[in-house]
């Protein structure tokens, strides 16, 4: 599609300027007010842009409001089928609503919600589900593929538009990393809307983390994509690591980007201990640059000539260098020492 990308304001954020933005969600019940906040704060810390809380009944609507005063972040409320409950999150100054328009209960009920948000400039994400993928697109295509995925999302899209409301951001998720990919590389041609990415119940934190980075990792570097969720089942602060560690994959995230070598027979240092204590070292560092850790001093620092800085073991010592040329030797138990050193004066 060759219309200009769709900007849509979620609180003080703008999706679609270019910039990936990083959500999580909350896992606390939403009854439990003082710990959903502590939570959202710890997201918040931890480079969660967009926190996101299930609002499952209307009694839970006062958590939006908690959630508002404890960080400043955007909180997105989830809704699904009470359209009541998505009005009075909207009363309580939620940034956006995630509902699916289908399922709220009927055009009236549509455009109240439709008319609510755009009084107060509420942006509204139709999430569209493999899972949950309505019976008439299963009977059509016979299974959830792409085609099914996005013609249901733009059947959402359209139940918005007919109540004159253009402020929308569209997932269209699934467990399957390939289908994901194909669904979300076929709508990426027929809208302009921002995208909000997720490979949906990806997992535990190991194979979620790998599903995540081919999922969504392929489409950031399709250039498909606005903002990002990598759903764990796990703490939801590991969320934000890893998808901060995806956008860094990309060569779209802050920090630093550490390049280590896998080791081999040459290695005189114990490689992998260094590695992980440079990586634990610099994971709140903000400069943006490419570390290297290399496993020797012969072909380490022609090997890393890319990184910005760099270190390389030998026997007892190691060379400290800098886009591929040596600045010195130092002894082995001072190569951190030197490192961090070199990184501060960068």
């Amino acid at each position: 599609m060759n219309t200009a990308k769709k900007k849509v304001k979620v609180g003080d954020l703008e999706l679609g300027d270019g910039k990936i933005y990083i959500q999580s969600m909350l896992n606390i019940p939403a009854d439990n007010i003082e710990a959903s906040a502590e939570q959202a704060k710890a997201l918040e810390k931890a480079g969660c842009e967009i926190i996101r809380a299930a609002v499952p009944k209307i009694e839970n609507v006062p958590l939006i409001t908690a959630l508002k005063n404890a960080v400043s972040v955007p909180i997105v409320a989830d809704i699904h089928f009470d359209y009541k409950i998505a009005l009075a999150c909207v009363e309580a100054g939620v940034d956006k609503i995630r509902i699916n328009p289908g399922n709220i209960g009927g055009a009236e009920k549509v455009r109240a919600v439709a008319d609510a948000c755009k009084s107060r400039n509420v942006p509204i994400r139709i999430g569209v589900n493999s899972g949950s993928l309505e019976k008439e697109m299963l009977k059509k295509y016979g299974a959830p593929t792409p085609e099914a995925l996005t013609e249901s999302a733009l059947n959402h899209v359209r139940l918005l538009n007919d109540c004159d409301f253009d402020d929308i951001v569209i997932s269209i998720k699934s467990s399957d990393v390939r289908l994901m990919i194909a669904a979300y590389r076929l709508l990426s041609k027929q809208t302009n809307y921002p995208l909000h990415l997720g490979v949906t119940e990806a997992g535990t934190e190991h194979m979620g983390i790998l599903k995540s980075a081919v999922g969504i990792g392929s489409l950031l570097c399709d250039g498909i994509g606005d903002t990002i969720r990598v759903s764990l089942t796990a703490d939801p602060v590991k969320e934000v690591s890893a998808a901060r560690d995806i956008l860094k994959a990309c060569g779209m995230g802050g920090g630093v980007e550490i390049v280590s070598c896998p080791t081999c027979g040459r290695t005189k240092i114990d490689l992998i201990k260094l590695a992980n204590r440079v990586e634990e070292m610099l994971k709140d560092e903000q400069k943006p640059l490419k570390v290297a850790v290399m496993g020797c001093a012969v072909n380490g620092p022609g090997e890393a000539r890319e990184a910005d800085i760099g270190i390389a073991g030998g026997d007892g010592e190691g060379l400290i260098f800098k886009k591929g040329e040596i600045l010195r030797k130092v002894p082995e138990n001072m190569i951190l020492e030197e490192l961090k050193k070199e990184i501060e004066n960068f």
